[in-house]
């Protein structure tokens, strides 16, 4: 198990002025990623109330682009943010073969961030425990989960950032959907399961095609996971593409669901624990809140008229 490290910052080199018409748009380009990441990741912040003063936020850098640009973006935001907070990075070192274990440190301490390397062999589990062929991305969250909660106490971290973005929030919704028979997604906020710790994702209104994108503007040391980085379950994958193809065919239609996250009726759902169907009784009286006769054409062009067929 590593100590804490905080190394001291570095200066930052400055890129030189673009010299040609062309370098100049990729500048300007990647400058709008950036104020735009900036802009998304501090909505949610502030949507959600995920830090306040005196937090110390430890962010979860597992060496993919979503952890890696959380770090980044939460970094630069301390830097303008009204309020003071702290970050320390955080990094399980699961024993994989062939783990790069320099990549990290060496990135950290030249970012001048504080990271804490924590040391468990929990590959050895996963391996021992889920039959070949098998998918072992349950059993290693819940490891991860517990390791980090107990390395959260340990460092007084008051929030534990994930990298999460939209579309793994879009895509653990329909999951759930269509495989569970839930209606759950990843919230931007919650509290642990013991009680003692919050959990943000400071990223849920992020893009991962703009992350990828910010992955290559900043050169991240990209560390893949061979233990189910190259995994990637079947069910989630074919929701990916399935969000994808709808993205493709219907332009928006993503960001319209995600806004749906946003704007529940529990009234027009179907769970009898959320909303008290049993007791709904009409009173005779306006209720604003109440249903209309008809509800409105979701569908079509605004201002268009639907005729329906003679019959």
């Amino acid at each position: 198990m590593s100590a804490v490290i905080d190394p001291s910052p570095k200066p930052q080199v400055q890129d030189a002025a673009p010299r040609t018409q062309r370098e100049a748009k990729i500048a300007y380009s990647d400058n709008k990623l950036e104020k735009r990441l900036c802009r998304e990741v501090g909505r949610a912040i502030g949507d959600f109330n995920m830090i306040v003063p005196g937090d110390r936020v430890m962010v979860c850098l597992s060496g993919g682009k979503d952890s890696y640009g959380l770090l980044d973006i939460l970094l630069l935001l301390r830097e303008r943010a009204p309020i003071d907070f702290d970050i320390i990075a955080v990094n399980l070192d699961q024993k994989q073969p062939g783990f790069p274990e320099q990549v990290l440190p060496d990135y950290l301490t030249r970012r001048g961030v504080k990271f804490h390397i924590e040391e468990q062999d929990t590959y050895s589990i996963v391996k021992r425990v889920i039959p070949e062929g098998k998918t072992t991305c349950g059993l290693c969250s819940r490891l991860r989960r517990g390791i980090l909660y107990r390395v959260a106490d340990e460092l007084g971290a008051t929030k534990i950032a994930l990298g999460h973005h939209r579309g793994d929030i879009l895509e653990t919704l329909f999951l759930n959907m269509f495989f569970n028979g839930r209606l759950k997604a990843m919230p931007p906020k919650l509290v642990s399961d013991d009680g003692k710790h919050v959990v943000i994702r400071p990223l849920a209104y992020v893009k991962e095609a703009d992350l990828e994108r910010y992955a290559a503007v900043r050169g991240f040391p990209i560390i893949p996971c061979n233990l189910c980085g190259a995994q990637e379950t079947l069910q989630r994958r074919e929701i990916k593409h399935m969000l994808a193809d709808w993205e493709k065919r219907f332009p928006g239609r993503i960001e319209s669901i995600a806004t749906s996250l946003a704007s529940v009726k529990p009234s027009h759902l179907m769970d009898a624990e959320l909303f008290g169907f049993r007791g709904l009784v009409a009173s005779g009286m306006p209720d604003a809140a109440g249903d209309t006769a008809f509800d409105e054409e979701p569908c079509g062009t605004p201002g268009t008229v639907r005729f329906l067929p003679a019959s």
